[in-house]
């Protein structure tokens, strides 16, 4: 991105925060209670060059661009973005001048095998635990957090620089997440176009970006199965759809292929009435696996619904049902039905 570019971005930035502001007033979006779109003071280029050469780190340009013409952290995803000094209190200065390991899709095998000293049953010593954390998170700056144990982390070099990562614990199989934008800046704008235009924001940035008529292009064009399940992941996001989208679905849903449960729920999610024909044939469906992934829907989606239509059915399946889990959730909607599950 060029410098002209960016300074143009950076200006939608400021005006978009004022919008959020104004779309928000109530502070319902998670963490803005804690940030209320409001930034802090921004650094002087004195101040960050000062920052770059006593922690020997070029910070990538976007994130560079915000801390000098929008603000020192504040306002930003989740509980908002931290001030510099604050992230560098929160990153190891080891990690900080280390070598970027990570990359987006790292295999879970991978993974397993970089994180594995953290996940023996014996105790390991305080230094190979923090070489090892170190060497997970190098390369990396903490430039917030999203609660318990999620943080936001900036690559500073090598391929994925200027990225944005969400971290967890170092759990075995669950690789750290990358962002699905490339830079600082277009991340951040997007967490603002998100809360204008009046999305389901509770896990930002885990789901593929783009609006409607976007998601459903991808899916369309997509080469293979994941794809197209990311794409219809990304729809997650939206509270109502459009008559053409709910369309979209409910061929999918009609079709029974691998992705028609998810079509289901996004279904019900947005329009449920439009969705009972289809959550009906889930629920007669043959295996555990249908019966239970409606039941979840029902529990889900069908706070303020008439469930009449539904409550034979589940009772005529619950004699074959052993399964714990599938008990819970048809307990759940019988007894909001007030039917007693037995």
């Amino acid at each position: 991105m060029g410098l002209g570019n960016t300074e143009t971005q950076l200006e939608r930035i400021k005006d978009k925060l004022n919008q959020a502001m104004c779309k928000d007033t109530s502070f319902s979006v998670f963490g803005a209670s804690s940030h209320r779109y409001r930034v802090k003071d921004r650094l002087t280029a004195k101040e960050l060059a000062e920052w770059q050469a006593r922690n020997q780190v070029n910070l990538p340009e976007p994130f560079a661009s915000f801390l000098t013409e929008v603000g020192n952290g504040g306002a930003g995803p989740y509980y908002g973005i931290y001030s510099i000094e604050k992230a560098t209190s929160y990153t190891e200065s080891q990690a900080l001048l280390a070598k970027s390991v990570l990359y987006p899709g790292m295999a879970t095998e991978e993974w397993n095998g970089l994180i594995e000293p953290l996940t023996k049953d014996e105790d390991i010593s305080d230094e190979e635990y923090d070489d090892t954390r170190n060497k997970v998170l190098g390369g990396m700056l903490c430039i917030g957090t999203q609660g318990c144990e999620y943080d936001m982390y900036l690559v500073l070099e090598g391929k994925h620089r200027g990225k944005v990562v969400y971290t967890s614990d170092f759990h075995p199989d669950h690789p750290f997440f990358f962002v699905y934008e490339d830079s600082f800046l277009d991340w951040y704008e997007r967490w603002l176009d998100e809360i204008i235009l009046d999305y389901d924001i509770g896990w930002f940035g885990s789901r593929m970006p783009g609006d409607e008529k976007a998601l459903i292009r991808i899916y369309e064009t997509a080469p293979n199965e994941e794809i197209q399940a990311k794409a219809l992941d990304g729809m997650f996001k939206f509270k109502k759809v459009s008559q053409e989208t709910l369309g979209f679905l409910q061929n999918i849903a009609a079709q029974g292929s691998k992705n028609h449960a998810t079509a289901i729920r996004l279904i019900c999610k947005t329009s449920f009435g439009a969705g009972s024909e289809y959550l009906l044939r889930l629920l007669q469906s043959d295996g555990h696996g249908g019966f239970l992934e409606a039941l979840r829907i029902l529990h889900a989606y069908s706070k303020t619904e008439d469930l009449t239509g539904f409550i034979p059915v589940i009772l005529k399946k619950l004699d074959r049902v052993e399964d714990q889990e599938t008990l819970r959730y048809a307990g759940y909607i019988l007894e909001a039905c007030e039917h007693d599950v037995g």
